[in-house]
Protein backbone atom coordinates (compact mmCIF):
# COMPACT_ATOMS: atom_id res chain seq x y z
CA UNK A 1 0.00 0.00 0.00
CA UNK A 2 1.11 3.47 -1.19
CA UNK A 3 1.86 5.76 1.74
CA UNK A 4 -0.40 8.81 1.80
CA UNK A 5 1.37 11.86 1.09
CA UNK A 6 2.39 14.26 3.81
CA UNK A 7 0.15 16.90 3.83
CA UNK A 8 1.65 20.55 4.53
CA UNK A 9 0.43 23.87 5.34
CA UNK A 10 2.50 25.54 2.28
CA UNK A 11 1.80 29.11 3.22
CA UNK A 12 -0.81 31.74 5.51
CA UNK A 13 -1.28 35.05 6.16
CA UNK A 14 -3.39 36.88 8.61
CA UNK A 15 -5.06 40.47 8.32
CA UNK A 16 -7.04 43.02 10.80
CA UNK A 17 -8.85 45.51 10.73
CA UNK A 18 -7.48 49.05 10.98
CA UNK A 19 -9.69 50.39 14.35
CA UNK A 20 -8.20 49.92 17.56
CA UNK A 21 -10.90 49.81 19.93
CA UNK A 22 -8.77 48.52 22.99
CA UNK A 23 -8.43 51.68 25.48
CA UNK A 24 -11.88 52.92 24.25
CA UNK A 25 -13.47 49.83 25.67
CA UNK A 26 -11.47 50.21 28.65
CA UNK A 27 -12.98 53.68 29.05
CA UNK A 28 -16.15 52.64 28.42
CA UNK A 29 -16.21 49.46 30.86
CA UNK A 30 -14.60 51.58 33.85
CA UNK A 31 -17.47 53.36 34.59
CA UNK A 32 -20.07 50.82 33.83
CA UNK A 33 -18.56 48.97 37.46
CA UNK A 34 -20.64 50.88 40.51
CA UNK A 35 -18.57 49.16 43.36
CA UNK A 36 -15.36 51.00 43.91
CA UNK A 37 -13.59 47.71 45.19
CA UNK A 38 -14.18 45.76 41.85
CA UNK A 39 -13.72 48.62 39.93
CA UNK A 40 -10.25 48.88 41.38
CA UNK A 41 -10.44 44.82 40.49
CA UNK A 42 -11.16 45.76 36.80
CA UNK A 43 -8.64 48.28 36.47
CA UNK A 44 -5.84 46.54 37.80
CA UNK A 45 -6.76 42.97 35.80
CA UNK A 46 -7.14 45.20 32.36
CA UNK A 47 -3.96 46.45 33.03
CA UNK A 48 -2.41 43.05 33.61
CA UNK A 49 -4.01 41.30 30.52
CA UNK A 50 -1.12 41.32 28.60
CA UNK A 51 -3.03 42.83 25.47
CA UNK A 52 -1.74 46.29 23.83
CA UNK A 53 -4.49 46.31 21.21
CA UNK A 54 -7.50 45.17 19.81
CA UNK A 55 -9.44 45.61 15.96
CA UNK A 56 -12.61 46.19 15.03
CA UNK A 57 -14.20 45.84 11.65
CA UNK A 58 -16.87 48.38 13.04
CA UNK A 59 -15.55 52.05 11.85
CA UNK A 60 -14.64 55.12 13.58
CA UNK A 61 -17.85 57.71 13.84
CA UNK A 62 -17.20 60.78 11.78
CA UNK A 63 -15.27 62.39 14.90
CA UNK A 64 -13.07 59.63 15.17
CA UNK A 65 -15.00 58.12 17.94
CA UNK A 66 -15.24 54.30 18.58
CA UNK A 67 -17.84 51.77 18.41
CA UNK A 68 -19.27 52.58 21.98
CA UNK A 69 -18.86 56.77 21.36
CA UNK A 70 -21.67 58.55 20.13
CA UNK A 71 -23.03 58.23 16.78
CA UNK A 72 -20.85 54.83 17.33
CA UNK A 73 -22.44 51.05 16.11
CA UNK A 74 -23.14 50.31 19.76
CA UNK A 75 -24.99 54.06 20.14
CA UNK A 76 -28.39 52.64 20.45
CA UNK A 77 -31.07 52.31 23.38
CA UNK A 78 -30.46 48.69 25.01
CA UNK A 79 -27.68 48.03 21.69
CA UNK A 80 -28.30 47.01 18.67
CA UNK A 81 -30.75 43.51 18.24
CA UNK A 82 -28.50 40.45 17.10
CA UNK A 83 -30.13 40.68 13.35
CA UNK A 84 -28.31 44.26 13.16
CA UNK A 85 -25.21 42.73 14.04
CA UNK A 86 -25.84 39.81 11.92
CA UNK A 87 -26.72 42.14 9.24
CA UNK A 88 -22.69 43.85 10.14
CA UNK A 89 -21.48 40.17 10.34
CA UNK A 90 -22.61 39.61 6.70
CA UNK A 91 -20.97 42.90 5.71
CA UNK A 92 -17.62 42.80 6.83
CA UNK A 93 -16.96 39.51 7.31
CA UNK A 94 -16.20 38.78 3.71
CA UNK A 95 -14.50 41.65 3.58
CA UNK A 96 -11.75 40.93 6.20
CA UNK A 97 -11.71 37.22 4.80
CA UNK A 98 -10.97 38.30 0.92
CA UNK A 99 -8.09 41.15 2.55
CA UNK A 100 -6.28 37.73 4.25
CA UNK A 101 -6.19 35.78 0.98
CA UNK A 102 -5.34 38.26 -0.85
CA UNK A 103 -2.10 38.75 1.91
CA UNK A 104 -1.23 34.94 0.16
CA UNK A 105 -0.06 36.73 -2.83
CA UNK A 106 1.69 34.13 -5.25
CA UNK A 107 0.80 31.19 -2.93
CA UNK A 108 -2.95 31.61 -3.71
CA UNK A 109 -4.11 30.43 -7.50
CA UNK A 110 -7.83 29.82 -7.87
CA UNK A 111 -7.60 27.74 -10.72
CA UNK A 112 -5.65 25.36 -8.56
CA UNK A 113 -8.62 25.35 -5.71
CA UNK A 114 -10.05 22.14 -5.03
CA UNK A 115 -11.15 22.80 -1.64
CA UNK A 116 -12.35 25.50 0.97
CA UNK A 117 -12.71 24.98 4.23
CA UNK A 118 -14.00 28.35 6.49
CA UNK A 119 -13.96 28.29 10.11
CA UNK A 120 -16.21 31.08 11.51
CA UNK A 121 -18.03 31.21 14.92
CA UNK A 122 -19.28 34.96 15.08
CA UNK A 123 -21.69 35.21 13.02
CA UNK A 124 -24.55 33.41 10.53
CA UNK A 125 -25.52 34.39 7.15
CA UNK A 126 -26.53 31.98 4.25
CA UNK A 127 -25.96 31.23 1.54
CA UNK A 128 -23.13 30.97 4.12
CA UNK A 129 -19.49 32.55 3.94
CA UNK A 130 -18.09 30.16 2.79
CA UNK A 131 -20.12 30.36 -0.92
CA UNK A 132 -19.58 34.43 -0.36
CA UNK A 133 -15.96 33.83 -0.77
CA UNK A 134 -16.25 31.44 -3.38
CA UNK A 135 -18.18 33.56 -5.30
CA UNK A 136 -16.01 36.72 -4.94
CA UNK A 137 -12.69 34.73 -5.52
CA UNK A 138 -14.18 32.95 -8.85
CA UNK A 139 -13.54 29.54 -7.52
CA UNK A 140 -14.91 26.76 -9.75
CA UNK A 141 -18.70 25.69 -9.16
CA UNK A 142 -17.33 22.28 -8.39
CA UNK A 143 -14.44 23.51 -5.40
CA UNK A 144 -15.64 20.97 -2.49
CA UNK A 145 -16.61 23.43 0.62
CA UNK A 146 -16.94 23.07 4.41
CA UNK A 147 -18.51 25.72 6.75
CA UNK A 148 -17.26 24.98 10.28
CA UNK A 149 -19.24 27.48 12.75
CA UNK A 150 -20.00 28.00 16.40
CA UNK A 151 -17.25 25.92 17.80
CA UNK A 152 -15.48 28.91 18.88
CA UNK A 153 -12.03 29.22 19.35
CA UNK A 154 -10.34 26.32 18.77
CA UNK A 155 -12.25 26.00 15.18
CA UNK A 156 -9.09 27.14 13.45
CA UNK A 157 -7.40 23.66 14.62
CA UNK A 158 -10.32 21.99 13.35
CA UNK A 159 -10.10 23.51 10.09
CA UNK A 160 -6.56 22.57 10.25
CA UNK A 161 -7.11 18.64 10.73
CA UNK A 162 -9.90 19.40 8.14
CA UNK A 163 -7.77 20.37 5.28
CA UNK A 164 -5.14 17.60 6.65
CA UNK A 165 -7.52 15.13 5.79
CA UNK A 166 -8.38 15.96 2.64
CA UNK A 167 -5.27 15.87 1.32
CA UNK A 168 -4.58 12.56 2.82
CA UNK A 169 -7.49 10.63 1.09
CA UNK A 170 -7.22 13.18 -2.43
CA UNK A 171 -3.25 13.72 -2.86
CA UNK A 172 -3.60 16.41 -5.76
CA UNK A 173 -6.03 18.24 -3.20
CA UNK A 174 -5.06 22.16 -2.83
CA UNK A 175 -7.12 23.17 0.37
CA UNK A 176 -7.92 26.85 0.68
CA UNK A 177 -8.40 27.23 4.98
CA UNK A 178 -9.62 30.43 5.85
CA UNK A 179 -10.83 31.18 9.20
CA UNK A 180 -12.24 35.26 9.76
CA UNK A 181 -14.04 36.56 13.38
CA UNK A 182 -15.79 39.55 14.13
CA UNK A 183 -16.19 39.17 18.08
CA UNK A 184 -16.42 42.69 18.41
CA UNK A 185 -19.87 42.46 17.05
CA UNK A 186 -21.02 40.99 20.31
CA UNK A 187 -20.80 43.57 22.85
CA UNK A 188 -23.03 43.31 26.02
CA UNK A 189 -24.30 46.13 28.36
CA UNK A 190 -22.30 44.24 31.47
CA UNK A 191 -21.21 45.97 34.73
CA UNK A 192 -19.47 43.30 36.86
CA UNK A 193 -15.68 42.73 36.20
CA UNK A 194 -15.83 39.08 35.35
CA UNK A 195 -18.07 39.53 32.20
CA UNK A 196 -16.36 43.04 31.26
CA UNK A 197 -12.82 40.97 31.50
CA UNK A 198 -14.21 38.69 29.23
CA UNK A 199 -14.87 41.30 26.50
CA UNK A 200 -11.88 42.62 26.95
CA UNK A 201 -10.06 39.52 25.89
CA UNK A 202 -11.57 39.38 22.65
CA UNK A 203 -10.94 41.14 18.76
CA UNK A 204 -11.52 40.50 14.91
CA UNK A 205 -9.22 39.13 12.57
CA UNK A 206 -8.37 36.67 9.51
CA UNK A 207 -6.27 34.46 8.54
CA UNK A 208 -6.59 32.28 5.30
CA UNK A 209 -3.67 29.08 4.39
CA UNK A 210 -3.13 27.00 1.83
CA UNK A 211 -2.74 23.32 2.17
CA UNK A 212 -1.75 20.48 0.09
CA UNK A 213 1.12 17.71 -0.37
CA UNK A 214 3.22 20.31 -2.26
CA UNK A 215 6.88 19.72 -0.26
CA UNK A 216 7.03 22.59 1.85
CA UNK A 217 6.09 24.19 4.49
CA UNK A 218 4.54 23.05 8.03
CA UNK A 219 4.16 19.29 7.66
CA UNK A 220 0.84 18.63 9.49
CA UNK A 221 0.16 15.40 11.85
CA UNK A 222 -2.20 13.40 13.61
CA UNK A 223 -4.97 15.54 15.75
CA UNK A 224 -5.86 15.57 19.33
CA UNK A 225 -9.15 15.94 20.94
CA UNK A 226 -10.10 16.30 24.53
CA UNK A 227 -12.87 17.21 26.84
CA UNK A 228 -13.09 18.28 30.36
CA UNK A 229 -15.35 16.15 32.47
CA UNK A 230 -18.31 18.65 34.57
CA UNK A 231 -16.84 22.07 32.79
CA UNK A 232 -19.75 22.43 30.47
CA UNK A 233 -20.53 25.56 31.74
CA UNK A 234 -16.92 27.09 32.07
CA UNK A 235 -17.18 28.73 28.27
CA UNK A 236 -20.35 29.25 26.71
CA UNK A 237 -21.41 31.00 23.49
CA UNK A 238 -25.84 31.22 23.69
CA UNK A 239 -27.36 33.73 21.06
CA UNK A 240 -29.80 36.00 22.64
CA UNK A 241 -31.86 38.95 21.25
CA UNK A 242 -28.58 40.93 21.69
CA UNK A 243 -25.83 39.34 20.10
CA UNK A 244 -24.05 36.21 20.82
CA UNK A 245 -23.51 36.25 24.78
CA UNK A 246 -20.37 34.91 25.91
CA UNK A 247 -19.77 33.10 29.22
CA UNK A 248 -15.91 33.19 30.25
CA UNK A 249 -15.20 31.50 33.83
CA UNK A 250 -12.41 32.82 35.80
CA UNK A 251 -12.37 29.07 36.73
CA UNK A 252 -11.17 28.68 32.96
CA UNK A 253 -7.11 28.60 33.92
CA UNK A 254 -7.20 26.65 36.94
CA UNK A 255 -9.07 23.66 35.63
CA UNK A 256 -6.82 23.96 32.24
CA UNK A 257 -3.57 23.96 34.89
CA UNK A 258 -5.18 20.85 36.55
CA UNK A 259 -6.01 19.07 33.55
CA UNK A 260 -2.73 19.61 31.64
CA UNK A 261 -0.55 18.69 34.63
CA UNK A 262 -2.03 15.15 34.76
CA UNK A 263 0.04 12.62 32.93
CA UNK A 264 -2.51 10.81 31.02
CA UNK A 265 -3.94 13.92 29.59
CA UNK A 266 -0.13 15.27 28.35
CA UNK A 267 -0.22 11.52 26.86
CA UNK A 268 -3.84 11.90 25.22
CA UNK A 269 -2.67 15.27 23.86
CA UNK A 270 1.10 14.90 23.20
CA UNK A 271 1.75 11.08 22.68
CA UNK A 272 4.06 8.86 24.45
CA UNK A 273 6.83 11.76 24.45
CA UNK A 274 6.84 15.05 26.57
CA UNK A 275 5.69 18.08 25.17
CA UNK A 276 7.40 19.10 21.87
CA UNK A 277 9.52 21.94 21.65
CA UNK A 278 7.68 24.46 19.85
CA UNK A 279 3.88 25.20 21.23
CA UNK A 280 2.02 26.73 19.39
CA UNK A 281 -0.83 27.98 22.21
CA UNK A 282 -4.38 29.64 21.49
CA UNK A 283 -3.84 33.19 22.94
CA UNK A 284 -7.16 33.02 25.00
CA UNK A 285 -5.65 35.43 27.50
CA UNK A 286 -2.59 35.87 29.68
CA UNK A 287 -3.78 33.72 32.50
CA UNK A 288 -4.44 30.96 29.90
CA UNK A 289 -0.87 30.94 28.39
CA UNK A 290 0.12 31.25 32.36
CA UNK A 291 -1.92 28.16 33.09
CA UNK A 292 -0.33 26.13 30.04
CA UNK A 293 3.18 27.49 30.71
CA UNK A 294 3.01 25.83 34.24
CA UNK A 295 1.55 23.01 33.92
CA UNK A 296 3.72 21.87 30.96
CA UNK A 297 6.68 23.18 33.29
CA UNK A 298 7.48 25.00 29.61
CA UNK A 299 10.43 27.60 29.29
CA UNK A 300 9.06 30.91 29.29
CA UNK A 301 10.11 31.74 25.65
CA UNK A 302 8.59 28.54 24.59
CA UNK A 303 4.85 30.95 24.71
CA UNK A 304 6.46 33.73 22.85
CA UNK A 305 4.88 33.79 20.01
CA UNK A 306 1.49 33.57 21.96
CA UNK A 307 2.11 35.93 23.70
CA UNK A 308 3.19 38.13 20.95
CA UNK A 309 0.21 37.65 19.17
CA UNK A 310 -2.09 37.90 22.29
CA UNK A 311 -0.69 41.47 23.42
CA UNK A 312 -0.84 42.88 19.09
CA UNK A 313 -4.54 41.61 18.50
CA UNK A 314 -6.24 39.88 21.38
CA UNK A 315 -8.06 37.55 20.88
CA UNK A 316 -9.35 36.63 17.79
CA UNK A 317 -11.76 33.78 18.65
CA UNK A 318 -10.60 30.93 16.00
CA UNK A 319 -8.29 33.03 14.14
CA UNK A 320 -6.14 33.12 16.74
CA UNK A 321 -4.27 29.83 16.45
CA UNK A 322 -3.40 30.64 12.81
CA UNK A 323 -1.55 33.81 13.81
CA UNK A 324 0.66 32.21 16.20
CA UNK A 325 1.32 29.84 13.57
CA UNK A 326 1.69 32.45 11.07
CA UNK A 327 4.45 34.05 13.74
CA UNK A 328 6.32 30.50 13.85
CA UNK A 329 6.39 30.39 10.45
CA UNK A 330 7.72 34.05 9.55
CA UNK A 331 10.76 33.82 12.11
CA UNK A 332 11.67 30.29 10.74
CA UNK A 333 10.95 28.01 13.43
CA UNK A 334 12.42 25.10 13.14
CA UNK A 335 11.58 21.44 14.81
CA UNK A 336 8.53 19.33 16.42
CA UNK A 337 5.09 21.62 17.57
CA UNK A 338 1.92 21.71 18.57
CA UNK A 339 -0.55 23.65 17.82
CA UNK A 340 -3.86 23.60 20.73
CA UNK A 341 -6.75 25.55 21.21
CA UNK A 342 -9.22 25.80 24.35
CA UNK A 343 -12.75 26.89 23.87
CA UNK A 344 -16.70 25.81 24.43
CA UNK A 345 -16.67 22.63 26.48
CA UNK A 346 -13.92 23.14 28.26
CA UNK A 347 -12.47 21.12 25.46
CA UNK A 348 -8.74 21.14 23.84
CA UNK A 349 -8.05 20.77 19.81
CA UNK A 350 -4.66 20.31 18.54
CA UNK A 351 -2.69 18.92 16.07
CA UNK A 352 0.94 18.03 15.71
CA UNK A 353 3.13 19.60 13.35
CA UNK A 354 6.46 19.65 11.68
CA UNK A 355 8.39 22.58 10.81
Amino acid sequence: MDTPPAPRLNALATAVPGHDVHQAFIDWATPRIADERMRAIFTRMAARSGIERRFSVLPPTADGGSPVASGGFYDVAGLPPTSARMAAYARHAPELAMQAITALGDAFDPARITHLVVASCTGFVAPGIDQIIARRLGLSATVERVLIGFMGCYAGVTALRSARHIVRSEPRAVVLVVSVELSTLHLSLADAPEPLLAMLQFSDGAAAGIVSAAPHGLELGEGRSLALDDSAELIRWDIGDKGFEMTLSGEVPRRLREALGVSGVQQALFGDTQAPPLLAVHAGGRSVLDAVEHALAADPRALADSRSVLARFGNMSSATILFVLAEMMARGARGDGIAIAFGPGLAAEAIRFRA
